[in-house]
């Protein structure tokens, strides 16, 4: 019996074995119980959000209250009591507390994690790395009267016209909230760079910071643009703080102009959060369109988690 054939045989009576039968059960019915948890909560999505659309049948209770795919995509108007449900003065709101928290959070994460990862000695990163951790489990809700108590009177006394609510400081926090998500997995992305690499540069006369943004960060590239989409996904799918800080007025926007962001705006989140929160007909259209704002949050969230895999597939580096 040839050694190959040898190991195969362990292999497999070792798999067989039933401590390993019992195991390995146990972990499959994990994984499987995850996959059927996500495909629920897409076949509700897809299943009430497609009644809220004039391709499917009229609402139950409701006879004929639908509303139009296209009027809901490209309009620019959200408003309940009228009838207007057009989801871009949402997504707007959402896309610029997500532009304005990436302009925060990205560049203070990765020169966290650079710091963590290059700079701080064994100790300082061992107090360092549990604070940030610490600082990723305060709850959003606090988060958001942190913005309101805090954020906004600062801000105010830069911007002396800027509202108690707007989308500045809903931008402030959120990238607050998400600095220790890049942070961390930037850092570990950084430290699993093989430690040749680095005395490789430094044989070649590079200093530390040459070594750390020219050797370290690139070979790290596929795991800090990963955190990168990770956290910019929180930052769309963040509900209490943006709720709390950018207030309730759904208001179409223009996510490249800076004066939009001293404005009060509602994102997609705290619109689902009104509508739950509020008198609404449990057949009816607007609940109904809470289904529909969710569905469109999960496909930008899809699509960005796909091209984050895309990304990180094609910069990847194995050692």
């Amino acid at each position: 019996m040839s050694a190959d054939d040898l190991e195969d045989a362990l292999t497999q009576r070792t798999a067989n074995a039933p401590p390993e039968l019992v195991s390995r059960s146990f972990f499959f019915a994990c994984a499987a119980l995850s996959i059927a948890t996500t495909i629920g909560l897409v076949v509700l999505l897809t299943g009430e959000a497609a009644k809220f659309f004039t391709f499917s049948a009229p609402l139950v209770g409701v006879e004929g209250e639908t509303a139009s795919v296209v009027g809901f995509l490209t309009g620019t108007t959200w408003e309940i009591s009228s009838g207007e449900f057009g989801v871009l003065a949402l997504v707007t709101s959402t896309l610029m507390i997500m532009i304005g928290s990436a302009l925060i959070a990205l560049p203070l994460g990765v020169g966290t994690a650079i710091y963590l990862s290059e700079y701080a000695s064994p100790r300082l990163r061992s107090i360092l790395k549990p604070g940030l951790e610490i600082l990723a489990g305060i709850p959003t809700v606090v988060y958001g009267f942190f913005a309101i108590i805090y954020i906004t009177p600062a801000l105010q006394g830069v911007i002396p016209d800027l509202g108690t609510f707007n989308v500045l400081a809903a931008c402030v926090v959120v990238g607050i909230m998400i600095i220790p998500m890049v942070a961390s997995i930037s850092e570990d992305a950084m430290s699993a760079v093989p430690e040749d690499l680095r005395q490789a540069g430094y044989g070649m006369g590079a200093t530390k910071l040459e070594v750390s943004t020219g050797i370290v960060v690139p070979a790290a590239l596929s795991g800090i643009f990963s955190s990168f989409i990770l956290a910019l996904s929180r930052a769309i799918g963040e509900t209490m703080a943006v709720t709390i800080a950018a207030g309730s007025q759904a208001k179409f926007l223009n996510p490249f102009n800076p004066a939009s962001y001293t404005e009060g705006a509602q994102p997609m989140t705290a619109a689902m959060v009104e509508l739950v929160g509020g008198d609404i007909t449990g057949g009816g259209l607007a609940y109904r369109s809470v289904f529909a704002i969710g569905f469109t949050l999960f496909v930008i969230t899809l699509v960005m988690n796909i091209v984050s895999d895309v990304v990180a597939q094609h910069y990847r580096e194995e050692y």
